[in-house]
């Protein structure tokens, strides 16, 4: 993770450092095996024969367990969302990245997020890492790095789902909470789900809700759901299961407000007249070249 490390001509951002987390730490290996010889004295003739040997099964998997409530709920908050002409709510997070002693660091940030569907949104990120914004104004997507005042313009997005496969595939910038601002979080989140349990009851913040987690090949994912009609995602939690050491990241979500008044200018960037213009991809293929 490069949060320290300073690289001219990169917007540093947590979002950037989510998507560094999943992509860069796969490490591949292979098994070496050594072969022995056998030392057979000179006047024998016999030879040593080695037992066969015999195959080894992997475990099998274990079979899925899919509750329906675990599901239900899942989809009652997700309809809670689609429906929603506008939100905006409050994040944060903490991942874990590993610093160059190979020991994972602990990293907090905060985030407030604006959305109009079907082509709008904000996001402005603050903490442990640079601040970070984003911006959809219903024709293009903006990302600012104030700190060093850099700033990419993609080309034109017709939607949020759009813009947001631009981001998670061209930009590479992965963040979870990106789920819920597509049209349809139920069918992305269920997308690759081998499993889905009832945990039980629970409380956020003092807010009563009820515990669900989730199960994919390369990830673990738990939330926490708030109870009765309002259904609102209160808390995340993530496990990398592909990634050494197997990192995790935890978002909690507050001061939801499904009724905002949100301003046209909220959606709008204006780059500073020296702000310089980079390439949504330098960072990811500045990062592969080293």
């Amino acid at each position: 993770m490069q949060n320290e490390q300073k690289i001219s001509g990169k917007i540093s951002s947590a979002l950037i450092l989510l998507a560094l987390t999943v992509l860069a730490l796969s490490v591949g290996g292979c098994a070496h095996q050594e072969k022995k010889s056998v030392n057979v004295p000179a006047q024998s003739e016999a030879k040593v024969e080695q037992p066969a040997a015999q195959p080894v099964k992997p475990a099998p998997p274990p079979a899925p367990i899919v509750e329906k409530y675990a599901l239900d709920r899942l989809k009652q908050m997700s309809d809670k969302l689609a429906s929603s002409k506008a939100f905006t709510f409050r994040a944060s997070s903490f991942i874990e990245v590993p610093a160059i002693t190979g020991q994972f660091l602990t990293l907090f940030t905060e985030s407030d997020i604006a959305l109009q569907r079907p082509n709008k949104l904000r996001v402005d990120v603050s903490g442990d890492v640079p601040g970070f914004q984003l911006y959809f104004d219903g024709a293009k997507l903006s990302a600012f790095d104030p700190q060093k005042n850099l700033h990419s313009v993609s080309d034109p997005l017709a939607t949020i789902d759009v813009m947001l496969d631009f981001v998670l595939t061209k930009a590479q910038i992965n963040f979870p909470s990106a789920d819920f601002m597509y049209s349809n979080p139920y069918a992305v989140m269920t997308k690759n789900l081998t499993h889905a349990i009832v945990v039980g009851p629970s409380m956020v913040n003092g807010v009563p809700c009820e515990h669900f987690a989730y199960m994919e090949p390369a990830l673990n994912w738990e939330i926490w759901i708030e109870n009765g009609p309002r259904a609102l995602p209160l808390r995340l939690a993530m496990t990398y299961k592909q990634v050494p050491n197997f990192p995790r990241f935890m978002v909690e979500y507050k001061d939801w407000n499904l009724n905002p008044k949100l301003s046209a200018d909220l959606f709008v960037f204006k780059a500073p007249a020296n702000s310089k213009v980079i390439e949504f991809d330098f960072y990811q293929v500045e990062q592969k070249t080293k």
